[in-house]
């Protein structure tokens, strides 16, 4: 046996006045693990017997004319679980068989044990186990005894808490026991009598025969005895009572009885009273009510009308206020180009007729010069409004950076120093290479212009991943990017300029050094390639503008600039080519290139004069059509008629405005391609000669510029 805890306080009395006894018991004792309290007089002993002690150890003599009525009391003093064990020690021939002493004293101590002197060690050990597990078991009873007690406690809290009534009605005695709570929701005192009859005389008449009903229901079926029926008080008033039981029975299966609870739920039905009184006017005040949010709602509206007038007349006065910002930079810009067009070739009609044809070039120059230059301006008008016709390939960005280090060095000057960093394995990115070195340039320009007196311009490229919180403020989809920055130590910008440093034709510069379309068109590319641009600067401390572009997992191709566009062949004779444009001068130039590469030309002025041509008998071997056609027909509907009356027909899409709806690339099928307008005549050309051919010529859009694209 495992020793008992001394937190529990187990003890062994030992009453051994003579002799060795005592220290004997005490050694047997500690082998048990019991601790031991020696008591020296009979007083002492008779103190010790408490609900600590685990039995006691007394010897016959030392009881043996004693005064045992103290020791009686306290015995018939314990406690209903508690039956402290004795052994008593007898000498031979002292047992309670033989001794009327030893007989008398079992009857008065009550649980004894008699162990004969001398013993053997393991008989006293023996013995004292035993005492010891019967006073363990008693202990245990104490503990079952004190939670039962708790939990009946607890339950009572429960209903007091509940306002809930005990009862038990024993059905074949027809014995009611109702708690207190179940008297009072009954109109009964506490200690009023409340039997059966008294509890069916305080159900309504109307309602008693259904409770007796229930109940009988209830015990024939074992189910469970719920009801809700009225009730009539001692002073008269009715109320209203919740039952609530389950069918208990005994261990035979017999003498049913319903134990349960019950409630006073008056109120509730007062309330459901009102609640029905007032559904039965709902449709009136429903009516009354709706007048009345139909009337608010009619001066809210008008209200809002009122103001969506103010909000619509500010709105119009801003858009004024873009449209002549806009059309005033673009004419201004455009007065200079077409100035420069003009004036050049006024120059050399008016060289031509003298006759002098020495200086004709530079004119020509001259002129190509600002056609270019307003190329450049509305392929960043384009750019802006993201409706630009991009070339995306997978790019190394640390290669382009190289290669365009050089052009950028030329462009800010020796009074600035270049700086460039790339992590290594850096990511590859789907985008227009040409697209990308004009804003990396457009991006140091600018940095030049806010170091007037010199500094540091550092382009940095690296990989980052961004997760949802990192994402969420930049305006982005949480994934992988390719990061490219230019950071500049130059003046820097205010958050007001930050905020408007996106919008066409803003500019900080003095008027004629900037057309405000630099940022724009780097936003407006960016976003068209799936990415996002953001600004940090601080004024006085420099700017840095990163850009972020999603990451491509195809490697990126090999840089290869071509350096002019290859001469195109002569057209085989009888080949055929339609084209379809609502600009005269279009389609003048176009079949004029045509007819010099010995092509056969048909000309349409609108999709439904094409339309007719392909309908008809002639050859067409190549069908060259404007996107944006009058008539109700654009470009790729004609197209798309054409390929179903003749499928093999080829496609050349010439535009200046790309219409992703009709002209996305994804949309794009085999034998048709895309050129962007303005183009260079070899440029068109060779995109005739390629695709009448059948080279192996990929669906593409691409820039009509020599060398890929505008200028920067």
């Amino acid at each position: 046996m495992k020793p008992v805890p001394v937190d529990q306080a187990p003890q062994a009395l030992i009453y051994t006045p003579h002799g060795r006894d005592a220290m004997i018991a005490e050694a047997l004792l500690r082998e048990v693990g019991a601790t031991c309290r020696t008591c020296s007089d009979l007083a002492s002993f008779e103190a010790g017997l408490n609900e600590t002690a685990c039995f006691a150890v007394v010897t016959q003599e030392a009881l043996k004319g004693a005064d045992l009525s103290g020791i009686a009391a306290r015995l018939a003093a314990q406690p209903t679980w508690s039956d402290l064990p004795f052994i008593v020690l007898t000498r031979g021939g002292d047992g309670p068989e033989q001794n009327s002493a030893a007989a008398r004293l079992s009857e008065a101590l009550g649980n004894v044990t008699f162990l004969e002197r001398p013993f053997h060690p393991t008989t006293f050990v023996s013995v004292t186990r035993s005492a010891l597990k019967g006073r363990h078991r008693q202990f245990e009873a104490r503990a079952r005894i004190e939670e039962l007690r708790e939990s009946e406690n607890r339950l009572q809290i429960a209903l007091l808490a509940g306002r809930l009534g005990s009862w038990e009605f024993d059905v074949q005695t027809e014995t009611l026991a109702a708690s207190a709570t179940c008297r009072a929701i009954f109109g009964r005192g506490p200690e009023a009598p409340f039997t059966y009859q008294d509890l069916l005389a305080s159900i309504h008449p109307q309602d008693r025969a259904r409770m007796q009903a229930a109940v009988g229901a209830s015990i024939a079926g074992d189910v469970d005895y719920a009801i809700e029926y009225r009730t009539v008080w001692p002073d008269g008033s009715i109320h209203w009572a919740e039952i609530r039981a389950r069918v208990v029975r005994d261990r035979q299966g017999g003498r049913p009885r319903l134990v349960g609870v019950s409630s006073d739920i008056t109120d509730r039905k007062t309330a459901e009273d009102r609640l029905h009184q007032l559904n039965e006017t709902l449709e009136e005040r429903v009516f009354t009510r709706t007048v009345e949010l139909r009337q608010a709602h009619d001066k809210v509206m008008a209200e809002v009308e009122q103001r969506e007038r103010a909000e619509e007349q500010l709105r119009q006065s801003q858009k004024m206020e873009a449209v002549g910002q806009l059309t005033g930079g673009l004419a201004h810009d455009f007065n200079n180009l077409l100035t420069g067009i003009t004036g050049s070739l006024e120059l050399l009609q008016m060289r031509m007729r003298q006759g002098r044809t020495a200086e004709l070039d530079r004119f020509i120059v001259a002129a190509q010069q600002s056609a270019d230059r307003a190329a450049a301006l509305t392929h960043r008008l384009l750019a802006f409004s993201r409706r630009q016709t991009l070339d995306p390939k997978p790019t190394d960005v640390a290669s382009l950076m190289a290669g365009v280090a050089e052009l950028i060095t030329r462009a800010i000057g020796p009074a600035i120093a270049l700086e460039m960093a790339s992590v290594q394995d850096l990511w590859s990115t789907l985008v227009d290479p040409n697209q990308l070195e004009n804003a990396l340039l457009n991006l140091c320009i600018n940095a030049r212009d806010a170091m007037p007196d010199g500094g540091r311009i550092m382009i940095q490229a690296e990989n980052i991943f961004l997760d949802g919180r990192a994402a969420g403020p930049r305006d982005m989809p949480p994934g992988q990017y390719v990061s490219l920055s230019v950071t500049d130590t130059g003046t820097g910008m205010s958050p007001e300029v930050i905020e408007r440093a996106f919008d066409p034709f803003f500019t900080t510069k003095p008027m004629g050094q900037g057309t405000g379309l630099g940022l724009s068109m780097i936003y407006g590319f960016v976003r068209q390639s799936g990415g996002q641009v953001r600004i940090h600067s601080e004024v006085g401390r420099g700017t840095t503008v990163r850009l972020y572009l999603p990451r491509h997992a195809q490697a990126a191709e090999a840089a290869a600039r071509r350096s002019g566009v290859a001469v195109a062949s002569r057209a085989k004779p009888g080949e055929t080519v339609l084209v379809v444009d609502d600009e005269p001068s279009v389609r003048m130039l176009v079949t004029e290139v045509l007819q010099n590469l010995g092509y056969c030309a048909i000309e349409a002025a609108d999709g439904r004069s094409g339309l007719e041509v392909l309908r008809s008998s002639a050859r067409v071997d190549l069908l060259v059509s404007d996107v944006g056609l009058p008539g109700g027909m654009n470009g790729r509907q004609l197209a798309d008629a054409g390929r179903a009356l003749r499928p093999d027909l080829r496609v050349l899409f010439i535009t200046g405005y790309a219409e992703h709806a009709v002209m996305g690339e994804k949309h794009l099928t085999p034998g048709m391609s895309v050129l962007t307008k303005p183009f260079s005549l070899e440029a068109l050309a060779a995109r005739i000669n390629g695709l009448i051919a059948d080279e192996a010529f990929p669906s593409r859009v691409s820039s009509g510029l020599a060398g890929g694209g505008p200028p920067p």
